[in-house]
């Protein structure tokens, strides 16, 4: 479904065409005495993950649309795909030095791949020239997005990609309590199988979400962060560790206890959600991000008993229990390439998706930021002013997707998949080690 929709806005008929030539010439003299004079004509690519009906995806492209609006002179050629799609575009067009003028992108990992690869420009003078801007992001929020002293792009929201979004109504009527240790959480699925409920939807065809949303928060919780983070850049922890080893372990212990529904490796994120929104599933792991669909999409008997919270402590961890992996939140990359009327256009545009009013169409979309803004609890939704309560005392550690190299990403997301299939936990600890070893050349 990768539609290109172009949209091109024709320039309104000057009215000297109108009138007669020594009319046409005064409207001339009169603009040029002023200081007037026309916008030059630019054009922009523009490639995104907005593409659902969340409350999210409708809000940014309405920007993309109100912008086109506000300048008729620029022509934005406009591509939305899927999460998993767009990464893949984005890597198969960097291979061909063939980037879009600006794309959605993600911090860490593939930021420091496209600046390695001569393919962005820092916007550190565009950033600069609007201080109230730069100045208002949290702490660190600019650091994913930072290689070598250069900024090359600011988060456009805040991406914890690990919570447990539950149904208390369902846990009230088998009398199971929202767990708070593993034995909890292990005892609250067993429940759920024996009266025939799907303890948690899980829609891992994109191969990333059980990383993202369950694995890389189930790691942390056993290895800490510490250790994620030497054995990232390989110094001094490997992935063929005992610890490591024992993450994969309780994901596929997961697995076997059927945590999750039949076929989960073959439905997707939507299908998950359908799952839940039908009642089920009494709970499904997924990002801060799911919660502008929740609120979009969800049927009101079940948003209104649904609830947020962390994955529960798991004893002898060395990884704190109040704590979810996610990332800053995605940017907007801008070629190397662009220039000229071209290059003002894309950054006008980047500053419209990510600056002030940005960032509050964002928030006001249920959709977590990494910006200093106030969020209006009178305004928000009940279930969104919850998960924004609960990040004030969460932390945040990598999500593995973010510090690994692409192709570890592509190992351990298979992997991952081929463990909860009943794959061996040591075999695929030593392809992911070998996988980001070679890659960094370690």
């Amino acid at each position: 479904m990768n539609k290109l929709t172009k949209i091109g806005l024709s320039m309104a008929v000057s009215a000297s065409l109108l009138a007669g030539c020594a009319g046409g010439q005064q409207a001339e003299d009169k603009t040029a005495a002023s200081g007037g004079a026309s916008k030059a004509k630019a054009k922009v690519t523009v490639w995104h993950n907005w593409t659902g009906q969340d409350a999210k995806a409708i809000a940014m492209r309405k920007i993309l649309d109100d912008f086109q609006a506000q300048h008729p002179e620029v022509t934005l050629e406009v591509e939305g795909l899927p999460t998993d799609g767009l990464k893949t575009r984005l890597r198969t067009v960097a291979a061909a030095d063939e980037m879009p003028d600006l794309f959605v992108m993600w911090p860490d990992a593939m930021t420091k791949e496209f600046v390695k690869g001569g393919l962005l420009q820092p916007i550190d003078e565009f950033l600069n020239s609007k201080p109230e801007w730069k100045n208002n992001f949290i702490p660190n929020a600019l650091d994913g997005y930072t290689v070598d002293g250069k900024t090359y792009s600011v988060p456009m929201n805040l991406a914890p990609s690990s919570f447990i979004y539950y149904n208390q109504a369902i846990f009230d009527k088998y009398g199971v309590k929202v767990p708070k240790t593993w034995d909890e959480f292990k005892t609250a699925i067993d429940t759920f199988n024996k009266n025939n409920v799907t303890p948690i939807a899980l829609g891992n065809k994109a191969n990333w979400v059980a990383q993202s949303t369950i694995f890389s928060t189930i790691a942390d919780r056993v290895t800490g962060t510490d250790w994620f983070l030497k054995a990232a850049t390989q110094n001094g922890a490997k992935f063929t560790d005992p610890e490591f080893v024992k993450s994969l372990s309780m994901l596929q212990d997961l697995g076997n206890a059927k945590a999750f529904q039949e076929g989960f490796n073959s439905i997707d994120e939507n299908q998950m959600m359908q799952l839940y929104f039908q009642g089920k599933a009494a709970m499904f792991m997924d990002g801060g991000w799911a919660l502008a669909n929740l609120v979009k999409n969800a049927p009101k008997e079940v948003l209104d008993t649904t609830h947020i919270t962390v994955l529960p402590a798991i004893d002898g961890g060395k990884g704190s229990a109040q704590m979810t992996a996610g990332v800053v939140g995605t940017g907007m990359g801008v070629s190397k390439k662009l220039t000229g009327a071209n290059k003002d256009a894309a950054m006008q545009l980047l500053y419209a998706l990510s600056g002030p009013d940005g960032q509050k169409a964002t928030l006001e979309s249920s959709t977590l930021v990494s910006y200093k803004i106030d969020l209006d609890k009178t305004k928000a939704h009940p279930l969104f002013v919850e998960l924004n309560e609960l990040m004030k005392n969460t932390k945040i550690s990598p999500v593995y997707d973010s510090k690994l190299s692409s192709a570890a990403v592509d190992v351990i997301n298979n992997g991952l998949q081929e463990l909860l299939m009943g794959g061996n936990p040591e075999a695929i600890a030593k392809k992911i080690q070998d996988a980001q070893a070679g890659a960094i050349g370690k």
